[in-house]
């Protein structure tokens, strides 16, 4: 069943609004889009100002890391997982700057990190299998990270949430994410892969080469967007995928940030047709399976400044320009206050 998307009635109502606002039509439009979408889905025109807007970032190791898709080894994961609990991490910046709440979660490091008990709570196993060999999970790990999903998307909502980012964090992510979305649209390997943390241009052919090896591995069960996820995705991966699906069930929007966030909204529309109708694209890396799953999904980025380190970070930087289209819907003169 398709999932209903934000309430038409209310964004036409908002699009009149925005209409009879004091500038040339279309001035602001961009900007007013954004306001609009978010008038949509919290049902009001006005909308409400954003106070509560949660990063939840998922955390997880990957097996094909061990052939070489990473310029950086897979024991850096735990650092950064630390980093970001420490407040140190690039999306723990731009979110003090906006007033965004962070939380990072372990659903899939290859290793037991010290760290506070809930950051493992969702933990669904230790790292995730070779796809170019074998099952990033078993059919039963992935309905599983996707009930992690749910469950802590939950747990964002009862906590106040009007607007979601899914982080992503772990070496070579950047491999399953490009996998997902090829085996997807049907798109060649070498068309949706890029270099990730900074592979050279052998690097990333051969990159490219495993996620073929991979989906030829794989065969038809990839007709089925769960088992798609057990093949080729991961436990990060999934959980963050059923993340988004139970947010757009919930009616909380959701900004999608890097290349990682586009494979989890694919495979959330996978998964829940209609699901994309409740997101945004916070902006365009360099990556070019971001673009081609975007294209696809007709999210439009609201930024392109080049940004490539994942962790929301992108999404998160986009915040302040979606609030200013939310003050325009709500504080602009009309052109009756003027005339």
């Amino acid at each position: 069943m398709t999932l209903p998307p934000p309430s038409p009635a209310v964004h036409a109502a908002a699009r009149a609004h925005a209409g009879s606002l004091a500038m040339p039509p279309g001035a602001l439009d961009g900007l007013v889009d954004l306001g609009c979408w978010i008038a949509a889905a919290q049902g009001q025109v006005p909308p409400a100002p954003l106070e509560n807007v949660r990063v939840v970032v998922f955390a997880g190791d990957h097996g094909v890391a061990a052939d070489g898709v990473s310029a950086f080894p897979t024991a850096i994961t735990v650092g950064m997982l630390h980093g970001i609990l420490a407040g140190g991490a690039g999306v723990c910046v731009i979110a003090r700057q906006h007033g965004v709440h962070v939380r990072v979660l372990d659903i899939g490091v290859d290793a037991d990190p010290d760290v506070p008990a809930e950051v493992t709570a969702h933990k669904v196993r230790h790292g995730s299998g070779n796809i170019r060999v074998e099952d990033a999970l078993t059919r039963e790990e992935a309905e599983r990270a996707l009930a992690e999903g749910a469950a802590i998307a939950a747990e964002e909502i009862a906590a106040g949430a009007q607007l979601l980012i899914a982080g992503d964090l772990g070496i070579g992510n950047t491999t399953p994410s490009a996998a997902l979305i090829a085996a997807t649209y049907g798109a060649p390997a070498a068309e949706v892969t890029g270099t990730g943390t900074g592979l050279d241009e052998a690097g990333r052919l051969r990159k490219a080469a495993i996620i073929d090896e991979a989906i030829a591995r794989c065969g038809d069960r990839l007709a089925d967007p769960v088992q798609r996820l057990a093949c080729l995705g991961s436990a990060d991966i999934a959980a963050a995928t059923g993340f988004m699906v139970a947010a757009a069930r919930a009616g909380v929007p959701v900004l999608v940030d890097g290349v990682i966030a586009a494979a989890e909204a694919t495979m959330a529309e996978a998964i829940a047709p209609g699901a994309k109708a409740w997101m945004r694209a916070g902006h365009r890396s360099p990556e070019p399976g971001l673009t081609y799953a975007l294209d696809r999904l007709g999210l439009e980025p609201i930024l392109d400044l080049g940004l490539r380190l994942g962790e929301g970070s992108g999404a998160v930087a986009a915040v302040p320009l979606v609030r200013t289209g939310i003050a325009l819907m709500r504080e602009m003169a009309t052109l009756a206050d003027v005339s």
